[in-house]
C-alpha cells in the first residue's frame, strides 16, 4: 500500500466516525428539543424541575459533542499482524458506538487508548503499529507510523512507511497566541503525569519546554472522564500565575470536551476582585510570609475591645451601665468564635446586661420575657449601636485589611513592619489577595441583620426540603440535595458546577491543579489548601524558574507542612532548540546548580546576540520585529525598562499580547507562554532566574539586545551577526 492509498484508507474511516458523530449530535438536539418542549409551558414545579434535570444533561452532552469537531479522530493502534487478522482500535477526543453498541472510537482517557502513549521500542504493550493522523477539518492530510515489530507486518508495508514523527511536525507550528491541546501528541512521560491516580498531592517538576502545563491540563481532563461521579459536583480548580496565562491555556480543557473546570490565577482566588497590580519585592516578601496569619489574627483580636472601666451609655434620663467585669466576660466568650459570630454574642451579652440595669433603675419587676423585649428595644438605639461598634465593630475581609494597611498603630499592634502603610484607597495587589482570604476565615460570616440571616436559613431548608422529595420522586438518588437546590435555585442548568464554584470562596474543589507554583508564597498555599481539604492535588512548576522573592526555594519547603506528597519528573524539552537550550544551561547552573536542565530534542539556529546603543535600539529594534515571520514574536523586557520600550513599539502595547503578532512583556508576564521568536531586551539587567526564564520562551529564533557588557554566563555563547 502506498501513502496514497493510506490517506484514502484512513480518509474512509474519519468520514464514517464524523458521520457517527453527527448523527449521534443530531439526536441529542432532538432530544433536547423534546425536552424543552415537554409539557405545558410553565407547568407544574415538579415538571419543570424534572424538565430541568434532563435538558441539562442534554445540554451537557452536546457541548462535549461540539467542542470535538476539530481533530475528532487522530491516532490508530494496530495489535497482531497487519492484515485482517490484527485487531486496529482508532484513538479520538470522545468515545463513539455504532447502533449495534459496538465501539467504533475509543476515547482517549480509557485504558484501551494507553498503549497510543505508553508503547516504547523497548515496551511495545502488545502493539505492532502506531499511527498517528493529521487532519485538516473532516480531511485527512498525512499519517505517520512507528512500528514496533517489524517481522509482524509484510515487505510492501515494511517500504510504504509514510511521514515524519507527529510530535515534531506539531512542534514546527507556528504559534497562534492561545495554548492548543496534545492530545494527538502526548508522551510517554507526560503520559505517567496525566494517568497517575486522584488521590493525594502529585508534584510535577519539569524545566522549560517539558508540557508540564499541557501535561497538568490532559490530566484534569482524564480525571474527570476517570473519576467523573467523584469530581463532576465539585469540580476542577486550575490556578496559574495571571490572567494572561489563564487566557493562553483557557481554549485547552473545553477543546477536550470539559467545562467543570475553573481557570483562576491567585489574584483572582477571592470572589469579586482581580487584582493584578504587583508589590514591590521586599513588601512581597512580608505579605507572603506565614508570620502574616498571626499578624491577622492579632489585627483582628485588636478590633474586639472592652472600656477601660465599666461602660456608661445615656439614654434620655437614664444613663445605663455595664460593668467593666461583664464586659471582660463578654468578651472572653464571644472571641472563641469568628469575629462577626463573635459580634453577635458579645453584642447580646452587652444588650441583656443594659436591660437589666434599666429594669432595675426603673424598678422593673425582673421577668425573662420583659428583658427580651427591652434588649430588643435598646438595640433599636443609635447610642447603643455605636458603643458595640466602637467596641467590636462588623468587619468585612476589604475593611479589616484595608484599615490594618492604613493605620500606623493598627500595624504596630498586629507586630508588622511600618513599610506596609499605604492610603486607604490604595488599589488592592495580588499578593494582598491571600490576607483577605485569612480575613474572611477570621471573620466568618459577613454581617447581616438577624431577620436577614432568619429569613434566608428558613428559605434554604425548604428548598432543601423540596430538592430531597423531587430527587426521590424521580429516582435521581446518586444527586446531593444540597447541590440539586442550589442548582434550581440558581435557574437551574445554564449554572454550571464552574460558575457556581467561581462565586464562592468556600466552595471546596474536587481537584486542584496548581501550575508555575513555584511562585506561590507561603500564604497563597494556605489560601489554596483551604479550596481542597483532601489534598487531591497536582502541583506543577520548575524550582529553577522561581521568580517571585516570596516563592519556593524546594517543595519541601512549601508542602511538608500540609500533605505528604510524591514527585514526577518531566526532563524532555520539546519547545526549545538545543541550541538556546544550552545558552539557558549555563545560566541555570549559575543561578540553580542544584537543577537539571531538561534535554532537547530539536535542533535550530544559535541566539543572536547584538550590542546596541540608546540610539541604535530604536532602529534595530524596529528591524527585528517588522521582518515577516511566520508565527508571534515576543519582546522580553524588566519591569523598570517596560515603559521606555513600549514607546517604542506602540503597537504592541495597544494590542493584546496574545493576539498581538509582537508582544511586548515583562519576565514575570510571560512565564508559562512560548513564542516563535523571542527579542530579550537588556539582559545585563536581569536576574539570573529572569534571564532563564527569558531565553527559554523562543521556540525558533532567540535575539538578545544589550547595552552595557554582557551577563557572563552568555559570554561564552555570543556570536556575530
Amino acid at each position: 500500500m502506498n501513502p496514497r492509498q493510506d490517506i484514502q484508507l484512513e480518509q474512509d474511516r474519519v468520514s464514517v466516525l464524523y458521520h457517527r458523530l453527527d448523527t449521534v449530535r443530531e439526536r441529542t438536539e432532538q432530544a433536547l428539543a423534546a425536552e424543552h418542549a415537554r409539557g405545558e409551558p410553565g407547568g407544574t414545579r415538579q415538571a419543570r424541575v424534572e424538565r430541568e434535570i434532563a435538558a441539562g444533561e442534554y445540554a451537557r452532552r452536546l457541548a462535549h459533542l461540539n467542542a470535538v469537531e476539530r481533530g475528532l479522530c487522530f491516532g490508530r493502534i494496530d495489535l497482531g499482524r497487519l492484515d485482517e487478522s490484527g485487531e486496529a482500535l482508532y484513538i479520538g477526543r470522545i468515545g463513539l458506538r455504532n447502533d449495534d453498541h459496538e465501539t467504533v472510537l475509543v476515547d482517549w482517557r480509557a485504558p484501551a487508548a494507553r498503549p497510543f502513549y505508553a508503547a516504547t521500542p523497548s515496551a511495545p504493550a502488545g502493539l505492532v503499529r502506531r499511527r498517528h493522523l493529521r487532519t485538516k477539518g473532516r480531511t485527512v492530510v498525512g499519517v505517520d507510523d512507528e512500528i514496533f515489530d517489524l517481522a509482524k507486518i509484510s515487505d510492501g508495508d515494511r517500504n510504504a512507511l509514510v511521514g515524519e514523527a507527529a510530535l515534531l511536525a506539531a512542534l514546527e507550528r507556528g504559534r497562534t497566541g492561545r495554548m492548543g491541546d496534545v492530545v494527538a501528541t502526548i508522551q510517554t512521560e507526560q503520559d505517567r503525569v496525566i494517568r497517575s491516580g486522584l488521590h493525594g498531592t502529585l508534584v510535577v517538576q519539569g524545566g522549560p519546554g517539558t508540557g508540564k502545563t499541557v501535561a497538568a491540563l490532559h490530566r484534569a481532563a482524564y480525571l474527570l472522564y476517570t473519576y467523573r461521579d467523584a469530581l463532576e459536583r465539585r469540580g476542577v480548580l486550575v490556578v496559574g500565575p495571571n490572567a494572561i496565562f489563564s487566557r493562553y491555556i483557557e481554549q485547552v480543557l473545553p477543546a477536550l470536551g470539559e467545562t467543570d473546570v475553573v481557570l483562576s490565577s491567585v489574584g483572582e482566588l477571592f470572589p469579586g476582585l482581580a487584582a493584578t497590580h504587583v508589590d514591590p519585592p521586599e513588601i512581597a516578601v512580608i505579605k507572603g510570609d506565614l508570620a502574616m496569619a498571626e499578624a491577622m489574627a492579632r489585627a483582628v483580636a485588636d478590633r474586639q475591645r472592652v472600656p477601660k472601666k465599666d461602660l456608661e451609655i445615656e439614654l434620655g434620663a437614664l444613663t445605663l451601665v455595664v460593668p467593666h467585669a461583664v464586659c471582660v466576660q463578654a468578651r472572653k466568650r464571644a472571641s472563641r468564635h469568628p469575629h462577626n459570630v463573635g459580634r453577635k454574642l458579645f453584642t447580646l451579652d452587652l444588650l441583656r446586661a443594659l436591660a437589666r440595669d434599666e429594669a432595675r433603675q426603673l424598678d422593673a419587676p425582673d421577668d425573662p420575657e420583659d428583658l427580651e423585649y427591652a434588649r430588643k428595644l435598646l438595640w433599636q438605639e443609635p447610642q447603643v449601636k455605636a458603643a458595640v461598634d466602637g467596641l467590636w465593630p462588623a468587619l468585612t475581609p476589604y475593611r479589616l485589611v484595608a484599615e490594618l494597611f492604613a493605620d500606623g498603630e493598627r500595624l504596630a499592634a498586629a507586630k508588622l513592619s511600618q513599610a506596609l502603610l499605604r492610603p486607604l484607597d490604595a488599589p488592592w495587589t495580588v499578593d494582598d489577595v491571600p490576607l483577605l482570604d485569612e480575613a474572611a476565615e477570621l471573620l466568618g460570616e459577613e454581617p447581616r441583620t438577624q431577620a436577614e440571616r432568619r429569613a434566608a436559613e428558613r428559605a434554604r431548608a425548604e428548598e432543601e426540603l423540596y430538592a430531597r422529595e423531587v430527587l426521590t420522586i424521580t429516582g435521581q438518588e446518586d444527586i446531593d440535595a444540597a447541590a440539586f437546590a442550589d442548582w434550581h435555585h440558581d435557574q437551574g442548568p445554564d449554572r454550571s458546577t464552574a460558575s457556581r464554584a467561581v462565586a464562592d470562596r468556600a466552595w471546596i474543589y474536587g481537584h486542584v491543579i496548581v501550575d508555575e507554583a513555584q511562585e506561590l508564597s507561603a500564604m497563597a498555599w494556605r489560601m489554596v489548601m483551604r479550596r481542597v481539604p483532601t489534598r487531591s492535588m497536582t502541583i506543577v512548576g520548575d524550582l529553577g524558574q522561581t521568580g517571585s522573592p516570596a516563592g519556593a526555594r524546594s517543595w519541601g519547603e512549601m508542602l511538608d507542612g500540609y500533605v505528604r506528597w510524591r514527585e514526577e519528573r518531566l526532563t524532555v524539552n520539546y519547545r526549545s532548540p538545543k541550541e538556546i537550550m544550552d545558552v539557558a544551561a549555563a545560566v541555570l547552573h549559575e543561578v540553580a546548580p542544584d537543577q537539571e536542565p531538561p534535554r532537547s530534542v530539536r535542533h535550530g539556529e544559535p541566539p543572536h546576540f547584538i550590542q546596541v546603543t540608546p540610539q541604535t535600539l530604536p532602529n534595530v529594534l524596529a528591524g527585528l520585529v517588522d521582518t515577516p515571520a511566520d508565527g508571534r514574536i515576543a519582546v522580553i523586557t524588566t519591569a523598570e525598562r517596560y515603559a521606555e520600550v513600549a514607546a517604542l513599539l506602540p503597537k504592541a502595547v495597544r494590542l493584546d499580547p496574545l493576539d498581538s503578532p509582537v508582544a511586548l512583556l515583562t519576565v514575570t508576564r510571560s512565564k508559562g507562554l512560548e513564542f516563535d521568536e523571542v527579542v530579550v531586551v537588556a539582559p545585563e539587567e536581569m536576574a539570573g532566574r529572569e534571564l532563564y526564564v527569558a531565553i527559554t520562551r523562543a521556540t525558533r529564533r532567540l535575539t538578545v539586545l544589550h547595552q552595557g557588557e554582557l551577563p557572563a554566563t552568555l559570554r561564552g555563547a555570543t556570536r556575530g551577526v
